[in-house]
């Protein structure tokens, strides 16, 4: 780490290291969640399409073993209507919406890990001031008050509070574009469980069985 930044962090005082702690974990989590949610997010179109190529062949199996193969919650809950293909509307959908509460968690899980450090990075800055301000006003008290000691617990004052708010915009920028990658895939969900219900009640069921194998 070079000089100055060693130098700041020390004119920071102990709740900057707290910071940099915070910092650290926010960028671990919103690598982490981001690669999850890029992998778990495909092209729903033409993925239910492909099912619906193969499913017009009669192929069911072949259909299953493209959704265990495909990552990410549409193919979980596409592969739960197709294990429900034979039983009746009321019974597929509570298989497809039981497989979509089941991926929702994993989704969403460590996503409100950064929205508490969006919260709390504030109050963590606003700490660092009051401990700035005290060990000013402490060194007024025993009358050894000079400019140095001012200034230093003012500059370890504004520092935190700068620290702070700097940890906190990118936080709640990364908890609202995480959000806004779970809502797309959620949407998707809904989206890819309804069309292949329909398809497998109307135009599945209403199809010739299947061709003899050759």
């Amino acid at each position: 780490m070079p000089a100055q930044q060693t130098s700041l962090l020390a004119s920071a005082g102990p709740m900057a290291w707290v910071l940099l702690l915070l910092a650290l974990v926010l960028l671990i989590v919103f690598v982490e969640r981001a690669l999850y949610l890029h992998r778990g997010q495909i092209r729903s179109t033409a993925f239910l399409g492909g099912i619906k190529n193969i499913l017009a062949k009669r192929r069911l199996v072949e259909a299953l073993t493209v959704c265990e193969e495909t990552p990410g919650p549409v193919a979980a809950v596409v592969k739960a209507a197709l294990l429900h293909a034979d039983e009746g509307p009321d019974a597929m959908r509570f298989h497809v919406q039981e497989a979509a509460v089941v991926e929702l968690p994993a989704l969403e899980r460590r996503i409100g890990a950064i929205g508490a450090i969006a919260q709390v990075a504030p109050l963590v800055g606003l700490l660092g001031t009051v401990l700035g301000m005290i060990t000013t006003f402490a060194a007024f008290q025993r009358d050894y008050a000079t400019a140095s000691v001012l200034a230093r617990g003012m500059w370890q004052a504004l520092l935190c509070t700068a620290g702070g708010i700097m940890l906190a915009i990118p936080a709640y920028l990364a908890l609202h574009f995480l959000n806004g990658r779970v809502r797309a895939i959620v949407r998707d969900m809904e989206w890819s469980g309804n069309e292949i219900m329909k398809y497998l009640n109307t135009e599945y069921k209403a199809g010739a069985p299947a061709e003899p194998a050759k």
